[in-house]
């Protein structure tokens, strides 16, 4: 699977850069996040496609003010939104600056309307967001388009996940990519549960990955080495342009932090190797092997006191020490001699 140039077979973590409300209301600050994006390293950067009353209503009633213990409590819902979204005439700009200096950008549609934005400006993939996973018809209509999908699976039930991946199968797109999400902003570390991320791509058979909202870099390093091939961030350029995610997001030098952190995670990985490589070999000099520990005549009998295992590693193996114990010696041996005799035949 491929998003982009990405080639997740061969390229390590997907690394995406959240932009969210992070822009301040202004464009020349989300074209300046866009680029910090690519600096650091990260591989896509995410914008929100919708506006207040594409994903709610403005109403004065109880159920449309925010409450929970939120950083939001108290704002309506709407007023929140109009707050946060990035306006639609800056897509296409922000769009092409990204492709101009390298990065992947797509973004998350809230509702059809979005989608059909969207489609114009050609996007690499499609995320549905973790409120949005039981619109069943936005993600079937996005579903449509052919693009990849990463779905976060924040609120959802273990049939809705289901249901959402068969959706996409269900209109020929088998393209998904799962993140597990906590729902809260920012996330305790203790509700990231982070054994869901092997366990969505063994149950869905999909690539998973983590959407974090959780404070500091611990939980997506942990995600990476639990299986996670996506990792989604809030960033914001610097936490001084403040705004409704500012709180939970990284700033500049905390992103970096991150994306070295994941790349040096990467490089542990490794691979199941048992090969005696040349470099192994060097090093097994200094490995324990059979030494004379004190001067020995013909004759005498080899012993714990005069033979011992020590390092290095130039005399016979340790293991033949039992049978070499009781023989007599076939000629002198000195001090600190490697001993190589024929070995016993075992």
């Amino acid at each position: 699977m491929k998003i982009g140039n990405f080639d997740f077979t061969t390229d390590g973590t997907f690394i995406i850069a959240e932009l969210s409300a992070n822009h301040g209301g202004k464009i020349e600050i989300a074209k300046e996040t866009i680029k910090a994006a690519k600096e650091i390293g990260a591989n896509a950067i995410k914008l929100q496609t919708y506006t207040a009353d594409t994903i709610t209503l403005d109403c004065d009633k109880e159920d449309f003010i925010i409450k929970g213990g939120t950083l939001w409590d108290d704002k309506k819902l709407y007023d929140l939104y109009q707050e946060a979204y990035l306006p639609w005439e800056w897509h296409e700009e922000l769009f092409a600056y990204a492709r101009e200096i390298g990065i992947d950008i797509f973004s998350s549609p809230f509702d059809t309307t979005a989608v059909d934005f969207l489609e114009q400006l050609n996007p690499t993939a499609y995320k549905i967001a973790s409120f949005e996973i039981t619109d069943y018809a936005l993600i079937e209509y996005t579903a449509r388009k052919g693009k990849p999908m990463i779905i976060s699976t924040g609120i959802a039930t273990i049939d809705e996940i289901q249901d959402a991946v068969d959706i996409c199968h269900g209109v020929g797109n088998s393209e998904i990519v799962l993140l597990k999400c906590t729902s809260a902003y920012p996330a305790p570390l203790e509700e990231a549960n982070l054994m869901m991320i092997p366990n969505l791509a063994q149950t869905f058979n999909v690539i998973s990955g983590f959407s974090d909202h959780t404070l500091g870099l611990t939980a997506p390093i942990v995600a990476v080495t639990l299986g996670a091939k996506v990792i989604e961030k809030h960033f914001i350029l610097d936490k001084s342009i403040g705004g409704a995610d500012a709180d939970f997001s990284m700033d500049k030098a905390e992103f970096a932090e991150m994306v070295k952190a994941i790349r040096d995670t990467e490089k542990l990985f490794g691979k199941v190797d048992y090969r005696m490589t040349e470099k192994r070999k060097q090093s097994r000099r200094f490995s324990r092997s059979l030494y004379v520990a004190e001067d020995i005549k013909e004759g005498e009998v080899f012993t714990t006191k005069n033979i011992r295992s020590v390092r290095p590693g130039y005399g016979m193996h340790p293991k033949y020490l039992k049978d070499i114990l009781g023989r007599v010696a076939d000629r002198d041996y000195t001090f600190g001699e490697a001993l190589l005799i024929k070995k016993p035949q075992c």
